[in-house]
This record gives structure tokens, C-alpha cells and sequence, in this order.
């Protein structure tokens, strides 16, 4: 028996130094449990759980069974004895009489009192244990509680608590900022650029944040938002109109502000992608509404040279 308790045991030392040795590049289990390196250690323990559970199982079995034959032993000896035969209770019975400390029927006579009401008599019963410890408990517990949050400070109060926590928050997203610094846009200097990269991350947060569902996924606009692919913009072309635009949104047109809920590099992205939506012409597209905006742009992967701008007031 000690030799086999010793292999479970270093079995089972052997797979969690394993474990720990490769815990930082293995899978979670549910990714790959057949896989998983902790997979024997978690067999053995399925066993080891269904072996102790087997094991009390059959030591409840075999308790009630001796009780059983105690019993009859105590019958048969009451028996030969010609004396009446009183069951013995069991531990939880026993246990429960000692919380409710309930007088027995055939004693009731002795608490009984001397009012009676149409033949219904009162017992002078007292409170139940449980129930006058779990008073006292409630007391006792209501004076540390008032000692150790309110008087003392020991301990924060649920206000403080949250208060805490918030700035506790605060430090670590400030942290995180501080340790993935972002791109600053400078609105005044955006220039757009045909950088394949942006267009198709715009292109992303375009779908993500359902702007096909006013502007359609070809920018060809529907009854609510305007053609993105021709030159004539309601609040001004170019990428700094754009950009604002996305950004600030358009209230009364129902375009809400973007840039709430956009970080500024997905608003420059999506006003990339528009940008990149430039002659397209989608089949079905809106009639252009707003002001000519023409911009003669030089593009190629990684730079661009504004020639020549000028806005136009379209004849509609």
C-alpha cells in the first residue's frame, strides 16, 4: 500500500513540475485538452476523486447496515428480557433535539399553563437554541461591524471600497496607455495616402461599427446617408473634412459623433477608407448631394502630392 501511495505521489509531482515547465507556452485545455499537458494529472485526479467517493459510499453503507444490526441485537435482547423495546435515535436526530431542545409530547403537561381558550391550552415553551445564539450572533456581529467600520476605519466602508477600486483602475489603464502609446493625429496635418494597411483597417471599423447600414458596404448611400464615391460632400471633401466629420458627426442629419467610441487612428482608418472609395461608381448608387469637392491627387503606396483644390457649388 505504501509503495503504491508513493508512485501516486511522485505520479502526480512529476506532472505538475511538467505542467509548471511548460505552462507559459502550453494551450488552455479546453483549447486542446487531449493535448494538454496536465491531462494525465487531471485523469489521476478523476480517479483518485471517484476512488474516495466510492470509498465513502460504501463506509455510509456499511455504517447504516452495523446500525441496523444493533438495533435487531437490542430487539432481540428486549425480548428475552420481556422489557419494552425504545429505538435508539440516530446522531442527526440527536443533534437536531439538542438545537430545538423541544419538550417531548408525553411532557408537555409540566409547561403547561393555565390559560385556556374553547379547549385550546398554551405551553410555556421557551425560544429554540439555535435561534437564541443566532440573536446573540447577530448582536455580537452588528457591535464588531459598527467598531471596525465606523468608529475605528479599520476597514473601508462599500463607498470607499468602490472609490478605490475606480482609482486603482484609473492607475493601471494609465499604465497600459503609458506602455502602448498611440500615433498623435494632427488634424491640421492629415494628408491622405493610398497605404493599403489603413484602408483595409477603415475598412474593418467601417463594417464593425455598421456604417454600411446608412452609407451601404459599397458607399453608394441609401435613403438616410449620402454617396461616399463621388466628389460632392455635404459637409466638405478631403481628408481633414472627412476626418472632422467622422468625428464630430452630423446631429441633425442623424450621423452620430464617432469619435466618442472611435479611437482617433480608427477615424483617421475610416476616413481613409472613404477617401479610397473615391470613382468607385457601385451600381445603384445615390445621386450626389452637397458641393463639388475636387482635389487632384497624385497617389502611389506611401505618399501623396495635392496639386491643385477647389470646392464648386453644385447645380441641382
Amino acid at each position: 500500500m505504501k509503495k503504491i501511495f508513493s508512485f501516486l505521489t511522485l505520479t502526480l509531482f512529476s506532472f505538475a513540475v511538467t505542467a509548471q515547465e511548460t505552462a507559459t507556452k502550453a494551450k488552455s485545455f479546453m483549447d486542446d485538452p487531449f493535448n494538454d499537458p496536465l491531462l494525465p494529472l487531471y485523469i489521476v485526479s478523476f480517479f483518485v476523486l471517484v476512488v474516495i467517493l466510492l470509498v465513502a459510499f460504501v463506509a455510509i453503507y456499511l455504517l447504516q447496515i452495523l446500525n441496523i444490526l444493533a438495533d435487531q441485537a437490542e430487539q432481540e435482547n428486549a425480548r428475552k428480557l420481556s422489557i419494552p423495546y425504545a429505538p435508539r435515535q440516530s446522531m442527526w436526530s440527536r443533534f437536531i433535539d439538542k438545537l430545538n431542545a423541544a419538550v417531548p409530547v408525553e411532557k408537555e403537561k409540566d409547561i403547561e399553563l393555565d390559560h385556556n381558550y374553547d379547549g385550546i391550552k398554551e405551553l410555556d415553551n421557551h425560544l429554540p437554541p439555535w435561534w437564541t445564539w443566532l440573536f446573540i450572533g447577530c448582536i455580537v456581529w452588528g457591535a464588531v461591524y459598527l467598531v471596525v467600520y465606523h468608529i475605528s476605519d479599520t476597514f473601508p466602508l462599500q463607498l470607499d471600497e468602490y472609490q478605490q477600486e475606480l482609482t486603482v483602475a484609473d492607475e493601471q489603464a494609465r499604465k497600459l496607455k503609458a506602455s502602448q502609446p498611440q500615433e498623435v493625429i494632427d488634424e491640421n496635418a492629415l494628408v491622405f495616402t493610398n497605404d493599403n494597411v489603413i484602408i483595409e483597417k477603415g475598412k474593418s471599423v467601417f463594417v464593425s461599427f455598421n456604417c454600411a447600414s446608412c452609407h451601404k458596404a459599397d458607399g453608394g448611400g441609401n435613403t438616410i446617408g449620402p454617396n461616399l464615391t463621388d466628389e460632392y460632400w455635404i459637409h466638405g471633401g478631403g481628408i481633414k473634412n472627412v476626418f472632422a466629420t467622422i468625428k464630430n458627426g452630423a446631429v441633425d442629419k442623424g450621423m452620430p459623433a464617432w469619435g466618442k467610441s472611435m479611437s482617433p487612428q480608427d477615424v483617421k482608418a475610416v476616413a481613409f477608407f472613404v477617401l479610397s472609395l473615391q470613382g468607385t461608381n457601385p451600381v445603384g448608387a445615390k445621386a450626389a448631394q452637397g458641393e463639388l469637392y475636387k482635389e487632384q491627387i497624385l497617389k502611389s503606396d506611401t505618399t501623396t502630392v495635392k496639386v491643385d483644390s477647389t470646392v464648386v457649388s453644385a447645380s441641382l
